[in-house]
């Protein structure tokens, strides 16, 4: 089977690497990922150059696409490749709203009363959107209405003072169109601990697999802005310490609610499914949707897939998804950044990994925002590299990813508490305090 992988980072190339041995790899990547080169035939070119993705897939004769990004979803990727016979494991531009138009995704909830829902209000104008923070009394989460890469949403009590500072940042949002909407979501601030279940989904059935946490602040003791993710963990009996059984059902429930209503809204949705939620004192919240694979969870359970990911990617576009095996074993994959990342992160420095060493360590490398020229490999600015490793507990997982960064050399750095026992302990913490 010849499968097509579009995308550039470490999601697309732990993707590929999934589906390595089982199918031949054809990758659309706007730079040269040294991780994904070496097991795939690939074009360099935008992903958002939608007609040439639909001309090399049809030059190639590929059976199939799986889109790792969100960008061209938006664009109505999908929609274009399966008009000319080519399914894909991603969905529709009309299904994918639930990623890029949070406002749309917000009213799904509302209009189908799906559980794990919020209080929130859209708005159009500044003086809307400050009307309801004035009413609302309470701390608000300022959310641009479309895709901000994960930069984009800031929570008064973190990264904004108080209201003033709220309305201040919404008439940023709507005057610059941050997101590419002149439109803003606020939502009610959620207290407790996040936590992410990623899923297949046939357009009927969904796949849940095991939950991970990712690292969202760029330092260390979850400080500083937000970034893309500076790592994730994940457990071996698929949970996490302070994530139930019950809760982690509960949360999958709402994603099982979200497909149906979305199949009633604009038609199946087929692809991956990403919930991040926050753990509350009663309960899973919803707090957003992606429409793929988290970067950087998606590094956590797809080396853990068992089961054929090849056989599942034709099971979501055939509509008929079987079961999913995981081994279990516990991972942590930290992300190895350009100094000055989010804000300013140094392009064009070079990197060198060693690769061996990390596989000596149980480890595997992810390559992310790099370039390869002339065999040399280089940061753009954005994340370098994921490392991961597997083990039978989280603790062993990390220390060997810790022990496995030594062998990357570079202007870098990364949150070495990712994963940690006492990082851990903090989560568990909090969740006892909210939960009395």
């Amino acid at each position: 089977m010849k499968i097509l992988v579009v995308g550039t980072g470490a999601r697309e190339h732990a993707i590929c690497q999934a589906i390595h041995g089982d199918a031949d790899i054809y990758s659309i990547m706007s730079n040269q990922n040294p991780g994904i080169a070496r097991i795939s035939q690939f074009k360099i070119g935008s992903e958002m150059d939608i007609e040439m993705v639909k001309k090399y897939a049809l030059d190639m004769n590929v059976d199939m696409a799986i889109i790792g990004p969100e960008a061209p979803l938006e664009h109505g990727i999908v929609d274009t490749l399966q008009e000319s016979g080519i399914p894909c494991v991603g969905p529709t531009q009309q299904a994918a709203r639930i990623e890029t138009d949070k406002a749309f995704m917000r009213a799904l909830f509302t209009k189908h009363n799906i559980s794990g829902s919020i209080a929130y209000g859209s708005f159009n104008t500044v003086e809307d959107a400050g009307e309801f923070i004035d009413e609302f009394a309470q701390d608000v989460v300022v959310k641009p209405v479309g895709l901000t890469g994960g930069k984009g949403v800031k929570i008064v009590g973190e990264h904004l003072k108080d209201s003033e500072d709220a309305k201040n940042y919404v008439k940023e949002i709507i005057d610059n169109k941050i997101g590419g909407h002149a439109g803003v979501v606020l939502e009610e601030r959620l207290i407790g601990e996040e936590f992410t279940v990623q899923a297949l989904v046939d357009g009927d059935h969904l796949i849940p697999m095991p939950a991970a946490q990712d690292h969202p602040h760029a330092y260390e003791g979850d400080q500083g802005p937000i970034t893309g993710g500076m790592g994730s963990y994940s457990d071996k009996d698929g949970l996490l310490p302070f994530l139930g059984s019950k809760d982690y059902d509960a949360a999958v429930k709402v994603m099982e609610e979200t497909i149906n209503a979305v199949k009633k809204e604009v038609g199946p949705y087929k692809g991956v499914l990403y919930g991040q939620f926050m753990l509350c004192r009663d309960g899973p919240k919803l707090v957003e949707y992606n429409a793929r694979f988290g970067d950087p969870e998606a590094m956590n359970v797809l080396p853990l897939m068992e089961t054929s990911m090849v056989d599942l990617c034709q099971g979501v576009v055939d509509g008929n998804l079987k079961k999913a095996q995981f081994k279990p074993q516990a991972t942590v994959c930290k992300y190895l950044v350009p100094n000055g990342y989010p804000e300013n992160g140094k392009a064009g420095q070079p990197i060198k990994v060693d690769e061996e060493k990390i596989k000596a360590e149980g480890g595997m490398v992810f390559y992310a925002a790099v370039n390869q020229q002339d065999g040399k490999v280089f940061t753009t600015g954005s994340r370098a590299l994921g490392l991961v490793t597997t083990a039978d507990s989280i603790q062993d997982a990390e220390e060997r990813c810790e022990r496995a960064t030594q062998y990357v050399q570079g202007d870098l750095y990364h949150r070495k508490d990712v994963g940690t026992e006492e990082l851990i302990f903090k989560r568990i913490l909090h969740m006892k305090e909210i939960r009395g």
